[in-house]
């Protein structure tokens, strides 16, 4: 429900904001908004696309959690094509998420969200018991039942 609700509201907020910022100033400089946001965040995909594996790999190498260096990209990724997407929200979404401190707050946030859930799926359940592998003379013969697992 809560997705629904942020993909209506959205574009909502957008239209809204261009209505108002546009209105305020002007129709030429919100044009020249668009285009630069855009043009910047085309910059960052292909600057993250460029130092690919080198950074990421150096950077897993430096911290000691393995995650953070992945989420940290995801984030500039993320934040690169919302500045790609026409609209004063998306920008300001976008640009926030550029900023280094709030990039690692939001990853200790959804990390924290994240951990029971990771903790649940590692979790095993062990049953302990005794077998025996029973292994008849002619298992075919009238004599030999099938087992209890296998009786129909």
């Amino acid at each position: 429900m809560w997705v629904f609700l942020a993909i209506l509201a959205v574009p909502l907020i957008e239209i809204g904001l261009f209505v108002q910022l546009g209105g305020a100033i002007g129709l030429w400089p919100t044009l020249i908004w668009v285009i630069l946001s855009a043009a910047f965040g085309i910059l960052i995909l292909k600057g993250v696309a460029m130092t690919g594996s080198v950074t990421l790999s150096r950077s897993m190498h430096e911290l000691n959690n393995p995650l953070s260096p992945v989420a940290n990209r995801v984030m500039v990724v993320f934040g690169g094509a919302l500045l790609i997407l026409p609209g004063f929200f998306t920008d300001a979404l976008g640009l926030l998420l550029l900023i280094p401190p709030i990039r690692m707050l939001l990853i200790k946030l959804i990390g924290r969200r994240l951990s029971p859930v990771a903790t649940m799926a590692t979790q095993t359940t062990i049953i302990e018991g005794e077998w025996q592998e029973a292994k008849p003379e002619n298992p075919t013969s009238p004599g030999n039942p099938p087992s209890e697992v296998t009786r129909h």
